[in-house]
């Protein structure tokens, strides 16, 4: 089963794809584009072409949405925009739409690019596909590994 992860910011949204068996995840594209143009049509017209480039209509495929959310567990008014608009990419794509809590995963693309020597410009272009990457790798993370039944038990 194949997933594809998305970041979804207000300028710039993020895209992963990554596989359950080999547990690879890989930064695949930013989406420049309001979320809130045309009551965010044109950002959920931009994410569908590029599911559809990356992965067939008819392929198992699944996506993933960053859920953003408080860092004491809670969530806030943003959670509630990102499910609704989760919901609306469900109805376009036809796709079964995990939501994944997203805390810290820009942090952990920032701390990726640390040392990289990439510009400020080369990061700002870079940082929402790896925190797309990152939301991605911790839902597979939670999946039960190839062989077992149900999802893992986080002790």
């Amino acid at each position: 089963m194949r997933f594809i992860a998305i970041d979804l910011g207000d300028a710039r949204t993020g895209l992963a794809i990554g596989d359950a068996i080999t547990r690879v995840v890989s930064p695949m594209d930013v989406i420049e584009c309001s979320a809130s143009l045309c009551g965010g049509e044109a950002l959920l017209d931009l994410v569908q072409r590029a599911i559809d480039a990356a992965v067939s209509p008819r392929a198992a495929c699944e996506l993933v949405v960053g859920l953003p959310m408080n860092m004491d567990g809670t969530e806030g008014p943003r959670a509630k925009l990102v499910r609704a608009w989760a919901e609306r990419l469900a109805s376009r794509t036809g796709r079964r739409v995990h939501l994944q809590d997203e805390r810290l995963t820009s942090s952990e693309a920032d701390w990726s690019m640390a040392r990289s020597g990439l510009t400020r410009k080369q990061k700002k272009e870079r940082r929402d596909a790896l925190a797309a990457a990152a939301i991605l790798r911790d839902f597979l993370s939670g999946l039960a590994s190839p062989g077992e039944i149900g999802p893992r038990d986080e002790d």
